[in-house]
């Protein structure tokens, strides 16, 4: 079974993956790491983020990995250099581009199926585009000024006042919602969960009963389903 958690940055969406696949005992994956990965490989050739025909050749020529939480590009852990303010404020305009997301869907869905359909995945269009039948769909949501003081402790938004993180989640919202190829919207069945005032504990515990009961409510599919 997958399960699919949808939402912008700053929701806990990496915190509740992670926990809901530990409890469930299968892996998780992190969708924005592999485009953070697209993007690093982007800026690393040298190429602008802009130049959509540039970008698709190098997302294109490269190998992006994702095991046990880490995430490869091209064999070398990246986990680090992913995180950077540059690939932050670039991430966005190469993930718009319909041809990227197109090869980066597909290695989304080769991963969950090399893991026999189970996994936790988690991103922005996962209950939308990359797995839109999936029996369990969550988006998660929280007020913006949270969403920021949570930012403001990761690497990325390092010596950054909170007022700025605010404002380029903001920025990025805007963009991810918009933006022609798979817009950050929830599923029309996704069950939707403010998080601003729960903790992740909470929060993993919720969605852990949504997927009981669709496990309750499922009749027996095959290890291979990806649904």
């Amino acid at each position: 079974m997958v399960v699919a958690i949808d939402g912008p940055s700053g929701v806990g969406k990496s915190t509740v993956a992670r926990g809901v696949a530990r409890a469930r005992g299968v892996e998780y994956l992190d969708t924005g790491a592999t485009y953070r990965a697209a993007t690093l490989a982007v800026l690393e050739s040298g190429v602008e983020p802009s130049d959509e025909d540039a970008v698709i050749e190098v997302v294109g020529s490269i190998v992006i990995e994702y095991r046990d939480g880490e995430i490869l590009l091209n064999g070398r852990s990246v986990g680090i250099e992913v995180r950077s303010p540059d690939v932050t404020n670039a991430v966005s305009a190469v993930s718009a581009i319909p041809e990227v997301r197109r090869v980066i869907v597909e290695m989304q869905r080769s991963w969950v199926v090399a893991r026999g359909g189970r996994a936790v995945v988690e991103g922005r269009d996962i209950g939308t585009v990359v797995f839109p039948t999936a029996p369990v769909k969550v988006f998660l949501e929280a007020r913006s000024r949270v969403r920021a003081a949570r930012r403001a402790g990761d690497a990325e938004a390092a010596d950054v006042g909170l007022a700025a993180v605010e404002a380029d989640l903001r920025r990025r919202d805007e963009f991810d919602s918009t933006r022609e190829a798979s817009p950050l919207e929830p599923a029309a069945d996704a069950v939707i969960i403010d998080t601003s005032d729960l903790t992740a504990a909470q929060v993993i515990d919720v969605v852990l009963a949504i997927v009981a009961q669709a496990e309750r409510s499922r009749p027996s599919a095959p290890a291979s389903d990806t649904e």
